[in-house]
């Protein structure tokens, strides 16, 4: 692959990377490490604490590999959404899971986990890495520029942050790569094997998300199954305080049990079939999950994390 065209230093005093290790933030870290776009002063990876294990091995080899370049790839965190959504002293998760209600219908749960555990750690970062930790005020015209890992194939995911203090750009988009570029790119430097970023127990994950799961991360895959089943009925607090769900939480679009459901048979019937279109149940997702544009194709709400 050619390299890109460079692009311009700009005028933002702190440049960040909003970092998910998964495909398309790995090229434009490692286009910042070229120097194909400015460096970054910071790369951050806002930790859910449940991405597979390739994930976090990819972490660690960018941390190795970005840091020789001069570009720190530190870790934050507001806790462990796993571990919180099951933890009946903290309070409700609102992860998007798929609900069965008693009259059959089917509904989405309310999603905050984006906002909780991706935007608010990466402002609260920006805003102390500014010299204006909350509760100061951040001065009009002081500003980090954030780059996200959107390629255009996906530029429809491209949002603002709402905040004055924090300016997304895509350098992909600007650059006019796509996630196929992206992979050519990746390959070309010793990364191919990177894979995509998001909750090993994300809602939003089509049959060939799961499927991948089950096969190259069996820790992650019994992680989910257990969580799934955890979660059927509701919050253990708000169960405790005798809040149960009337309906049922699931974590697959079918609101069936996960390990009920025949990940394999889409897959089999599309290759037998040899079928051009792709179903929406087995692909479902676009790759990665980025703060400001989930995976739900829905923009997130930041106004109670502005």
């Amino acid at each position: 692959m050619t390299p890109p065209t460079r692009l311009p230093v700009t005028t933002s005093s702190l440049r960040l990377l909003s970092l998910g290790a998964g495909v398309q933030s790995t090229a434009v870290l490692l286009l910042a490490c070229e120097g194909t776009i400015p460096r970054f002063d910071y790369a951050l990876f806002a930790d859910t604490g449940w991405e597979p294990r390739a994930v976090y091995a990819n972490l660690d080899r960018l941390r190795t590999f970005a840091g020789s370049k001069g570009i720190p790839v530190r870790t934050i965190t507001a806790g462990n959404i796993r571990t919180d959504a099951l933890d009946p002293r903290h309070r409700f998760v609102s992860m998007p899971l798929h609900t069965l209600n008693p009259d059959g219908s089917r509904g989405l749960a309310r999603r905050q986990c984006t906002n909780e555990y991706k935007i608010t750690p990466l402002k609260k970062t920006a805003r102390e890495l500014l010299g204006y930790p909350h509760p100061h005020r951040v001065p009009r015209g002081v500003y980090a520029e954030q780059a996200i890992g959107i390629s255009t194939d996906e530029f429809t995911r491209a949002k603002d942050s709402g905040l004055r203090f924090l300016r997304n750009v895509f350098p992909l988009i600007e650059l006019g790569l796509d996630r196929t570029a992206c992979l050519d790119y990746l390959a070309e430097r010793g990364f191919a094997d990177t894979v995509k970023s998001a909750c090993v127990g994300c809602p939003f994950h089509g049959n060939a998300g799961w499927r991948w799961i089950r096969d190259n991360d069996p820790d992650g895959w019994t992680e989910a199954v257990e969580f799934d089943r955890a979660i059927r009925h509701g919050h253990p607090r708000a169960t405790a305080q005798g809040q149960p769900l009337r309906g049922q939480y699931f974590l697959h679009r079918s609101c069936l049990p996960l390990d009920r459901v025949d990940l394999d048979a889409p897959a089999k019937r599309r290759r037998h079939l040899q079928l051009l279109a792709v179903d929406p149940a087995e692909e479902a997702d676009p790759d990665g999950c980025s703060p400001w544009s989930c995976r739900s194709g829905a923009s997130v709400d930041t106004e109670a994390a502005a």
